[in-house]
């Protein structure tokens, strides 16, 4: 996407509709590449604007679910800790290494 106006097109074209402001803040995260918090009340279309840009940006979405108590650390770093945990515990076991795609790849 090489502009605002671009990106509201591609989101169009999948059936959404953005405002200049809504776009502007996609379009500035995806050019910085930030991550961009959105946050609402339920069904304002926070997670459907996540599924509409990955569709238009031919990419896989992951989607965090966030509740209270749920911190960064938690979130980023330790999503799938006890897995990851058990699988240097195995190798250590057999004598084996791990490398960090092993770690932290795709389950």
């Amino acid at each position: 996407m090489n502009s605002i106006d671009e990106l509201q097109q591609a989101l169009q074209a999948h059936s959404y509709i953005a405002d200049r402001s809504l776009a502007t803040a996609v379009y500035l995260a995806l050019k910085l590449e930030r991550p961009l918090f959105l946050e609402g009340d339920p069904g304002v279309g926070k997670t459907e604007i996540a599924k509409v840009l990955a569709a238009a940006l031919e990419t896989d979405l992951i989607r965090l679910q966030c509740y209270e108590g749920l911190d960064i650390s938690h979130a980023v770093y330790e999503g799938n800790y006890t897995r990851q945990l058990l699988h240097i515990r195995l190798l250590e076991a057999r004598g084996a290494q791990t490398s960090e795609a092993e770690l932290f790849g795709a389950e």
